[in-house]
C-alpha cells in the first residue's frame, strides 16, 4: 500500500479535522484499555461505518491500528531508532537521514536586522488554505516559504494581523489560490520526493538557526527527545534552551519541530497545539507505515 493521498473533499471539510482530533483526544485518554470502534465513533457523535471511513481517509489506516502509534512504548523505541540512525550517518560524514529530505527542502537564514532590511518593501504573497490538520495560512517570499501555521482558534482578521506584526514594512499580497496550491502540494504526500522541492526563508538568533536545521535532518516519521536534539547542536545539558529554540519556529511541520518529544515519551507542548502535535507524528507514522509495505 502506497501513502495515502488525501482527498480534497476531506481537505475542503472544515468538520473532518475536528473529529479526527476529537478521536485522537479520546484514544489517548482511554489507550490503555484500547475502546472499541463503537466507543470511539459515540463520543465523536459519528456511526461506526462513518468513523472507520473518516480514518481510513484520513490515515490509511483504521482507529486500532492508529492507536498502537499512540503508546509511550512505541514513541520511546522511534526515538532510540532516530537518536542511532542520526549517529552513524554523522560518523559517516553525512547530513543525516534526512538528506533526501534535505536535498529538497533547503533553507535560507539571516539576522534579524539582515531580515528586516531584506524584507522592506518585498512583495510576500499569503492565504489560507485547508490541511489535513486544519486550516493553515501560509506566506511565501521570492526568497521561499517564510510562514506556516496552523489555526488556533483565531479569527482570520487576528490571524493575517499576527503575520503583518511579523512583517511591518513587507508589501502582504492576499493569494489564496496560491496559497491552497502550495499547501496542497507540501501535504498531499509525505516529503523527500523531488518534484517537491521548496525553499525556506527565516530569521533568528544563530542558536535559533542551528537547531532548525538540526530539525530538518529528522527523517519523515522519526521522534527526538529534547536532550538528544541538544547534543546533536553541541549543547549537551541544554534541553530548555533547545526547547526554547523549538517553540520559535515560524515555519510549521516543513521545519518538523513537530518531532521533538520529551524523554519520557510524552508528546508535550507545541506552539500550535498538542492535540495537533500527536495528529502529525501519528499521521506520519501512518503514511511511514504504508509506504514501507508498499510492493
Amino acid at each position: 500500500m502506497t501513502a495515502p493521498q488525501l482527498p480534497k473533499r476531506l481537505l475542503g471539510d472544515p468538520d473532518s479535522y475536528a473529529r479526527i482530533e476529537q478521536a485522537i483526544a479520546y484514544l489517548r485518554a482511554a489507550q490503555p484499555r484500547q475502546p472499541e470502534l463503537n466507543e470511539i465513533a459515540n463520543h465523536i457523535g459519528l456511526s461506526a461505518s462513518h468513523t472507520q471511513r473518516l480514518f481510513s481517509r484520513w490515515a490509511g489506516i483504521s482507529p486500532k491500528r492508529f492507536a498502537q502509534f499512540l503508546t509511550v512504548q512505541r514513541a520511546k523505541r522511534c526515538m532510540d531508532e532516530t537518536a542511532d540512525l542520526l549517529g552513524l550517518a554523522l560518523a559517516a560524514g553525512l547530513s543525516g537521514p534526512g538528506r533526501l529530505h534535505d536535498l529538497f527542502v533547503t533553507m535560507e537564514a539571516m539576522s534579524p536586522n539582515e531580515f528586516r532590511r531584506a524584507a522592506a518593501g518585498m512583495s510576500i504573497r499569503y492565504g489560507v488554505g485547508p490541511t489535513p490538520f486544519g486550516a493553515a495560512l501560509i506566506a511565501v517570499s521570492p526568497r521561499g516559504v517564510c510562514h506556516l501555521s496552523f489555526r488556533q482558534g483565531q479569527s482570520d482578521s487576528d490571524w493575517v494581523a499576527e503575520l503583518r506584526h511579523a512583517w511591518p514594512r513587507a508589501d502582504l499580497v492576499h493569494a489564496p489560490e496560491a496559497a491552497a496550491d502550495t499547501l496542497d502540494r507540501i501535504f498531499a504526500r509525505p516529503p523527500g520526493s523531488p518534484e517537491r522541492g521548496l525553499s525556506l526563508w527565516v530569521s533568528g538568533s544563530n542558536f535559533q538557526i542551528q537547531v532548525w536545521r538540526a530539525l530538518l535532518q529528522l527523517p519523515f516519521g522519526g521522534l527526538l527527545s529534547y536532550g538528544r536534539l541538544a547534543q546533536l547542536v553541541d549543547r549537551p545539558g541544554a534541553a530548555r534552551a533547545v526547547g526554547s529554540a523549538v517553540a520559535r519556529n515560524p515555519i510549521a511541520f516543513l521545519i518538523p519541530c513537530h518531532r521533538v518529544l520529551r524523554a519520557s515519551g510524552d508528546f508535550g507542548d507545541y506552539r500550535w497545539g498538542g492535540q495537533r502535535k500527536v495528529a502529525i507524528c501519528t499521521w506520519e507514522a501512518a503514511c511511514g507505515d504504508n509506504a514501507s509495505s508498499a510492493p
